[in-house]
């Protein structure tokens, strides 16, 4: 098993940091805070359709680019390095979900960006839910009872999102809209439980993302700021996190890259892989930074410094999808079998 990126994969992370480096500036996060919808920057919405990035997991049958979910996993690591305003987890498991229900045409406004369809990630009915997307969906997906179903947003319903310190544009739907059918049974429940897996996979990519940068901002502080005639980087007590940071980010990249790996070639653990992805690089994103944070004082916590923006992220994007303390649960089932008799 080789893990390394291809030149084709390397062009595909390097395309995005470009085009999140210039249009999912620290400014523009801000301005998206502030919005109605939180955390929705439209401009960026259309460029990152524009360049055929809600295709890429697609097959090239219904419109998309073909490749698989470590491409994704690549786009969704850049995009958490920025903190890019833009919903990219759900809305790329439901792209790939509809291609793999060969749903053509409902694919079509999807990956031109007229539409945003949005994963319900929890099984029951999307209007028991708070959608983590729910503001700005146009539809979602959702396991209701035995049926996979796609819901459109409630008519009149405001694209406002409930106030939050993550930057998250979520909402509830208290009603549903029209909904179609597309599965039912053992495969709607089958083909729900790989999308919500790789949810587990892209958010935990976005939280390597979002976890490097938070180390760099950290670092680079500890670089210039001064202590006692020296940076204060010199000392153990700064440098040392930094140092188990970067190692636990090593470990959340190969964790994430096998994962992506073991579910596009259908292997055993594949679901206890993605599962751990997840907790790992939640515990990692938010270890990192919390002490970039610190390391900053008091300027860590004012809005005017950059750094405050990842470390509510870093917490608020695991904990939107899972908490992943309970998630550790998924993984012992996964690896061991779920608990027969007695109860937890």
């Amino acid at each position: 098993m080789d893990l390394s990126l291809t030149r084709e994969q390397r062009a595909v992370r390097d395309a995005f940091a470009a085009l999140f480096g210039k249009q999912a500036t620290p400014e523009r996060v801000r301005r998206a805070e502030q919005g109605p919808s939180i955390g929705f920057d439209e401009l960026l919405w259309q460029h990152y359709a524009d360049i055929g990035a809600l295709g890429i997991g697609v097959p090239s049958d219904c419109g998309g680019g073909d490749g698989g979910l470590l491409e994704v996993a690549l786009v969704a690591e850049e995009a958490g390095r920025r903190l890019a305003p833009i919903p990219v987890a759900e809305t790329a498991a439901a792209a790939r979900l509809l291609g793999r229900l060969r749903e053509k045409e409902l694919l079509v406004p999807v990956l031109s960006g007229s539409v945003i369809v949005s994963l319900a990630t929890r099984p029951g009915p999307a209007a028991q839910q708070l959608l983590v997307d729910g503001a700005i969906a146009d539809a979602v997906l959702a396991l209701d009872g035995d049926s996979l179903v796609y819901v459109n947003r409630p008519a009149g319903l405001p694209k406002t999102a409930h106030r939050n310190l993550g930057g998250l544009s979520l909402a509830r739907w208290h009603a549903p809209g029209p909904t179609t059918v597309l599965a039912e049974g053992s495969e709607a429940r089958a083909i729900f439980d790989t999308a919500v897996d790789e949810v587990r996979v892209l958010r935990a990519a976005a939280l390597v993302g979002l976890a490097s940068e938070a180390v760099g901002i950290g670092s680079r502080y500890a670089i210039v700021r001064e202590a006692f005639g020296q940076p204060i980087g010199m000392y153990q007590a700064v440098a040392h996190p930094f140092a188990d940071a970067i190692t636990a980010l090593d470990g959340s990249q190969l964790l994430v890259r096998k994962a992506c790996w073991a579910m596009d070639s259908a292997q055993d653990d594949a679901g206890a892989l993605a599962a751990m992805a997840f907790v790992f690089a939640s515990e990692a994103a938010y270890h990192a930074a919390t002490h970039s944070l610190h390391v900053q004082g008091g300027y860590g916590f004012m809005e005017e410094y950059d750094i405050q923006l990842y470390y509510r992220r870093a917490k608020a994007w695991a904990a939107a999808f899972a908490d992943p303390r309970r998630e550790l649960l998924t993984v012992a089932d996964r690896r061991f079998g779920p608990v027969t008799t007695g109860g937890r």
